[in-house]
């Protein structure tokens, strides 16, 4: 799931997703060209639970977790899109 904070023009999206301990987890999507390993996310306490913090411009952004290299839309997001891959894309709108 994806929650945002405001911070000067740009706001804190925070991405939370689970996943089996010690898994490699990653968020990707348009606000990064959709590179599925350039945002790690982190399991801190090492129970499943990944985590992780993008700045973002408002706007629409669709996105998605990459999990042990399964591309996945976030369970927890309530809009969706569909892609051009026939899948689903989970969408965020900062504001």
């Amino acid at each position: 799931m994806a929650k945002t904070k405001g911070v000067s023009g740009r706001r804190r999206v925070r991405f939370e997703v689970r996943a089996e301990p010690k898994s490699e987890v990653f968020v990707t999507g348009s606000f990064n060209s959709w590179d599925p390993k350039k945002k790690a996310l982190e399991d801190k306490k090492q129970d499943g639970f990944y985590s992780g913090t993008l700045m973002l411009p408002k706007g629409t952004y669709e996105y998605k977790f990459v999990i042990n290299g399964v591309w996945c839309a976030d369970p927890e997001c309530e809009e969706w899109t569909a892609n051009e891959h026939g899948s689903l894309n989970s969408v965020i709108r900062v504001d």
